[in-house]
């Protein structure tokens, strides 16, 4: 008989004691990769639950598995949460994580070789929007916009240009580095006019919009992808919303009587995955339930204020950010004028205990794996309840870190801070 009763600790130590070395690292540092966040103790016990032993391939009511009663009432519970928090018709909540969900829409919406536009991944655009070495830029034909040189932002009129030019079937907007607000009305206008789909990735900024610190894509974009870590601070995991109809079936799917939400359906499953992860699907319940809560716009917000006073600090620092600053959760920082590259940056703050990551600036004259900036954001640290003051501290001890990075005894000096403010803010005890 198995042993279902002994704990970790009991059962394997080592991995037990990573387990603790990485809590203890989670608590001493203070977490500035604007893609992370933490979850609450609820989501964590979610994720932990014996919905995990359960097999259910298909979807709520339809499954190719006995026993999914309450299966069935649970993913259908992450349904209806996330269509009553983002305002979405139709919702999958199955995707295992951001890029096989992007891979599902393309799937579900795009031929082999068919045309789409997205974002440079060195201008701030993901992998899955069309970079050469991944699947999407391999399968698809990506032609890719980019920034003003001068403003380091979005240029709707240069884009606009492009689509009329370029006639793709998809535009892609949303990012990972771009600290500036999207106008996702005017994306959903220009798809409009030259007869594509408008898709969103809005994976950083989710919680964002659910807290109406950010302008939503609904309802004006045909579908959009989001995970559901990061500012939404549920597990690891994606889901896709969209339109129930297809507006352009009779142009690109003339044979098909098929629903967009049905094809983005039978994409995600049985096109590209097997049985959905329950208890991931659980979490996420569980986070869009606290999403739904009202504190959870002041928590969004809070983020945004935070990270506009984090960025006030680092310029009175003498650093230069890009685009001059931010509206959302992210600031990007480049290093060129004081003669550190990111990847020296990063070094030195992970000594002081500032977890950040290296990171490519629009137009950057380095490469990828020592860039000229870092990247860094505010989510995690709200998580914890810091506010205003504190991002004025950590703005100060950012600037001395990277401007010395080669200085130990000041990079010390700079943990011994970090030290000090974390253990004012407790977690998960």
């Amino acid at each position: 008989m198995k042993n279902f009763s002994s704990s970790i600790t009991q059962m394997d130590s080592t991995v037990a004691t990573l387990i603790s070395a990485e809590k203890k690292r989670q608590y001493d540092c203070l977490e500035m990769i604007p893609s992370e966040s933490f979850p609450s103790k609820a989501v964590l016990e979610a994720l932990g639950s014996v919905l995990n032993n359960k097999y259910s391939e298909g979807y709520p009511k339809k499954r190719y598995y006995g026993g999914n009663e309450f299966i069935d009432q649970v993913e259908q519970l992450a349904i209806d949460r996330a269509k009553q928090l983002f305002g979405a018709e139709h919702v999958n909540v199955q995707p295992y994580s951001g890029s096989p969900a992007n891979m599902a829409i393309y799937f579900a919406l795009l031929d082999f070789g068919d045309k789409v536009m997205g974002m440079s991944l060195s201008h701030g655009g993901h992998l899955t929007h069309g970079h050469s070495v991944n699947f999407s830029g391999k399968a698809y034909n990506f032609v890719q916009y980019g920034l003003d040189k001068e403003t380091e932002q979005l240029d709707i009129d240069t884009i606009r240009k492009m689509a009329v030019a370029e006639q793709p079937k998809m535009i892609i907007s949303g990012y990972t580095a771009y600290p500036r607000t999207i106008d996702f009305k005017e994306f959903a206008a220009i798809a409009a006019e030259v007869g594509a789909y408008s898709m969103v990735d809005m994976s950083h900024i989710a919680g964002l919009i659910a807290g109406d610190a950010h302008p939503s894509p609904f309802p004006f974009t045909d579908v959009v992808m989001t995970t559901t870590h990061k500012t939404l601070c549920g597990p690891r995991g994606a889901m896709i919303l969209s339109r129930k109809e297809d507006p352009l079936r009779e142009k690109y799917h003339p044979e098909s009587t098929l629903t967009l939400a049905q094809r983005i359906d039978k994409a995600v499953f049985p096109g590209l995955q097997g049985g959905p992860h329950e208890h991931a699907i659980a979490a996420k319940a569980v986070a869009f339930g606290e999403a739904l809560k009202p504190d959870f716009k002041v928590f969004a917000q809070q983020i945004v204020k935070n990270a506009k006073v984090l960025a006030d600090s680092l310029m009175e620092q003498g650093l230069r950010l890009v685009s001059g600053g931010t509206d959302n959760h992210l600031l990007l920082v480049d290093l060129t004028k004081i003669g550190v590259t990111g990847q020296q940056a990063e070094t030195a703050l992970d000594k002081a205990g500032i977890t950040v990551n290296k990171n490519t600036i629009p137009f950057d004259p380095r490469g990828p794996f020592d860039p000229s900036g870092i990247r860094l954001g505010t989510p995690a640290l709200t998580c914890r309840g810091m506010k205003e003051q504190e991002m004025k501290d950590i703005g100060l001890w950012i600037a001395e870190v990277v401007k010395n990075h080669g200085n130990e005894e000041k990079l010390l000096r700079v943990h011994e801070n970090v030290l000090d403010l974390t253990k004012q803010y407790k977690m998960y005890d």
